[in-house]
């Protein structure tokens, strides 16, 4: 692999800015000449390391520097990782740019869109088997399956060859909305001739084929026809065919579906709108009314499956939700698996369910979910199928990315043309080279906190770990504004450390200050700064010899 400049315009460009080394934040640009499109404008969620950060997006700075030249943006499938960046992705844009997706993922983009009150944008629906234009792009839609209804694979047209982009994918051959994947487009795709294969890599690890998610139906039907009282269900509010499943399930058993959670309540209602979620008005009851009805006829569809701490089942598991909490007749169904960094989380849930004595199933105990992404099998298969002549792994950590390139290999595709890219590394393709050309430095991450968005920097989180983990102490010194000595004893105040509350280590802290004030009271010193790092580094080596602790230390001085 060699890097360097382009030689010419006539090459293709192919920029990962998210979705390598990590599971979320999927964003890919692609480039020929003057026309850019991007594929997919995900986010990720924040793990423990990333104290107040709401949400992680791909940097996206290059895309705006080259903003003339997007022809579009073009999204797989409607999951937050590959749709939730896109409202700052267009505000930041300005002026509208085409927006194409599948009838789903164009409503629930349209949702999304609104709550950022981004008026008319420009979305277009696309369907498998049609063909649409951007530029010097040409995309072709093929239908797959995954873990949400009306999933897209790409076959993008370009004038060095085409380029198969999987999405997020898996090989289900009784899909619960009937809609399996085209296996004749992506077969003759292969003999036509494929540049690139752009694959998911999530399940690489993972031996022989997914699941198909008829044995999650099959489980749901069991437990929910078996449960004694009322069953309460927490899922991605994104996973159609599961609520499908769950609201199926519950008809059958005679039971009403509550549907709680600010999210499950948005996504469902789109999916019933747009006829992906099928059940009548009659079967619904909102969360008020369910009270009327005899614990044994209900089936509480929430949200929650991460242990998200405001979402519905976590209030219900810690008794602050506002029309339901959890009785020791209930059964509760956690229907998903843990993202990465938030196993915690749930494990925290499953333990305040199981201690107020419902009986609780996860996937650990019970066939509940199945994963949407393809296995080691199937992952040869689609590499069989496309034959590509250069192969990419993408959305996966590093280990899924090496992972999938030892598959590739196991299928034919030879080491050298296989390329396992970071984010920012910029892969050149002709009709018969590949190479790394550059990493563009406009490819790490923004974090949103609250409003802000890109205001939290590396000293800011650095600050807020070493808060959550050596706590603060806060010195306020007074020096009489005439004379310039120092006046009464520091005030001193620890919080987050062991000993904040204990007098004695307090004093001791204190007398470790007067001695670095008395050094600089003698030595005659009155600037403001060498002052407060005279009290810093009394403080700090004091902690440390007690605590081995590094606090943030804060001193502040006041003239009266």
């Amino acid at each position: 692999m060699t890097r360097g400049k382009p030689k010419n315009k006539n090459v293709l460009r192919v920029i990962p800015l998210g979705g390598l080394d990590e599971i979320g934040k999927n964003m890919t640009v692609f480039e020929y000449g003057d026309d850019m499109v991007v594929v997919d404008a995900g986010l990720m969620f924040p793990d423990a390391e990333l104290p107040g950060v709401d949400l992680v997006l791909p940097d996206y700075s290059y895309i705006l520097k080259n903003r003339e030249r997007l022809r579009g943006i073009v999204i797989t499938h409607g999951h937050e990782d590959h749709t939730g960046a896109l409202p700052y992705l267009l505000r930041d844009l300005g002026t509208p740019v085409p927006v194409l997706g599948s009838k789903l993922t164009c409503g629930l983009i349209e949702g999304k869109l609104a709550e950022f009150d981004i008026k008319k944008p420009k979305l277009r629906v696309v369907k498998p088997g049609m063909h649409i234009t951007l530029g010097a792009f040409g995309f072709d839609f093929v239908a797959t399956n995954h873990s949400i209804p009306d999933s897209l694979a790409l076959l993008i047209r370009t004038p060095v060859g085409t380029v198969l982009h999987t999405g997020d994918f898996k090989f289900d051959q009784t899909p619960i909305d009937g809609r399996g994947t085209d296996f004749a487009a992506l077969t003759k795709a292969g003999r036509d001739g494929v540049l690139l294969l752009l694959s998911d890599s999530t399940g690489a690890e993972n031996a022989g084929y997914t699941h198909p998610e008829r044995e999650v139906e099959a489980t749901l039907i069991r437990l929910i026809a078996a449960a004694p009282a009322r069953v309460i269900i927490a899922c991605f509010s994104s996973h159609i065919h599961r609520v499908q499943e769950v609201c199926d399930a519950s008809v059958a058993a005679g039971r009403k579906v509550v549907v709680t959670g600010r999210s499950m309540i948005k996504n469902t209602g789109i999916a019933r709108e747009l006829g992906f979620l099928n059940i009548a008005a009659e079967n619904i009851v909102d969360a008020y009314n369910a009270g009327d009805l005899p614990p044994e006829k209900i089936v509480v569809l929430s949200t929650g499956s991460q242990g998200e701490p405001l979402s519905g089942l976590t209030r219900m598991a810690n008794g602050d939700h506002r029309t339901i909490s959890i009785r020791d007749t209930d059964t509760v169904i956690i229907s998903a698996s843990p993202v990465p960094g938030n196993e915690k989380a749930v494990s925290r849930v499953i333990s305040r369910i199981a201690k107020s004595g419902a009986t609780v199933y996860h996937k650990g105990v019970a066939m509940v979910h199945v994963s949407g992404h393809a296995s080691a099998e199937e992952l040869k298969l689609m590499l069989a199928m496309a034959r590509p002549k250069y192969f990419m792994p993408v959305h996966g950590e590093t280990r899924h990315l090496v992972a999938h390139s030892r598959l590739a290999e196991a299928v034919g595709v030879p080491e050298r043309d296989i390329f396992a890219l970071e984010n920012g590394d910029v892969l050149e393709l002709t009709a018969d080279s590949a190479k790394i050309a550059e990493h563009i430095k406009d490819s790490g991450v923004v974090y949103v906190d609250g409003l802000n968005v890109g205001d939290v920097g590396d000293v800011v989180l650095r600050d807020r770990q070493q808060l959550s983990s050596d706590g603060i102490a806060t010195v306020v010194v007074a020096i009489d504004g005439r004379t310039r000595k120092f006046i009464g004893d520091p005030e001193l105040v620890m919080r987050g450390l062991p000993v904040a509350e204990s007098a004695e280590v307090l004093d001791q802290a204190r007398a470790r200050i007067n001695k670095a004030l008395k050094r600089m009271e003698k030595e005659g010193v009155t600037d403001h700064s060498i002052i407060q790092r005279a009290v810093r580094e009394a403080v700090s080596q004091f902690v440390w010899e007690t605590l081995r602790r590094r606090p943030m230390i804060i001193p502040v001085i006041m003239e009266v």
